[in-house]
């Protein structure tokens, strides 16, 4: 299901920044493979997002090659810290070789496994937190960050209106259709718990 007009569609579009170098070399690398990322337009509010929270520490559950951490990055301080999780290893080299060109890589951790338990494994709080991992896991996820995002800062998750979820399904949940879930798969529940 498409939830954005055409006319929405043009709008964001001709409003987006343009990619930088590092950027513009990801998105291909996307297009190319079938990637799934945010884009320029998603990427804009990502920044800021970062810019009004005046993020200092950024916490990403599911961080793919880091396409997402480029964006967050532009809006927050030279010396924020970056925290990229990603279950798969070759993806998070990538992450590492992209933000390394972006000049990003001296500021970021990468951590490789199950986002939920490497947050656990890093102490103090987050001015960002990006959920963009397993969908059915997202509820989890926030309560898990919950007492650990600082006074003004942002929870941003992916996919909540689009992507791998049944966006009819949910809109008629919650208009009090209860059923509505009744054969969902597990990322189209998980969305409604979150």
């Amino acid at each position: 299901m498409d939830i954005l007009t055409d006319e929405t569609r043009r709008f964001l579009a001709a409003t987006a920044p343009e990619h930088d170098a590092v950027q513009a070399e990801m998105a291909a690398y996307a297009d190319e493979h079938g990637f799934p990322i945010i884009g320029p337009e998603a990427g804009g509010v990502l920044r800021v997002l970062a810019h009004l929270a005046d993020a200092r520490r950024l916490f990403e559950f599911g961080s793919g090659f880091g396409y997402s951490a480029t964006w967050f990055a532009e809006g927050m301080a030279d010396d924020a810290e970056l925290y990229l999780t990603e279950h798969d290893a070759h993806e998070l080299d990538m992450a590492r070789d992209f933000l390394d060109r972006a000049g990003l890589a001296d500021r970021t951790t990468f951590l490789e496994g199950d986002a939920l338990d490497l947050f656990e494994g890093v102490d103090g709080e987050f001015d960002l937190v990006l959920l963009d991992h397993q969908k059915h896991r997202y509820a989890e996820a926030f309560d898990l960050v919950s007492d650990r995002v600082a006074v003004g800062g942002v929870v941003v998750a992916d996919n909540v209106m689009r992507g791998p979820v049944d966006f009819g399904a949910l809109t008629d949940w919650s208009e009090g259709q209860a059923e509505a879930l009744d054969g969902a798969d597990a990322d189209t529940r998980g969305i409604a718990a979150f």
